[in-house]
């Protein structure tokens, strides 16, 4: 048996015993990514303007270092 076919049904096993739901929807998620759909479509509008403010920010230089965002946040961590 090749490296390649003991790999894939150690994954198998491995799935099998999953009991974490959301590690079930991450390994489904990977899965539907590999079959050429795209998450975009499948987020909400809520999350896709996130991401949208998000990419905005970063072009207009409004980011902090992760060094800035710990002094600046500090207190709460």
């Amino acid at each position: 048996m090749g490296a390649t076919t003991a790999n894939k049904k150690e994954l198998i096993n491995w799935i099998i015993q999953l009991e974490d739901q959301a590690m079930i929807e991450n390994v489904s998620m990977l899965k539907e990514g590999s079959e050429g759909k795209d998450w975009w479509n499948e987020i909400s509008e809520v999350e896709k303007a996130g991401i949208k403010r998000g990419m905005d920010d970063v072009e207009n230089g409004r980011t902090l270092s992760n060094e800035e965002f710990i002094k600046k946040h500090a207190d709460r961590l």
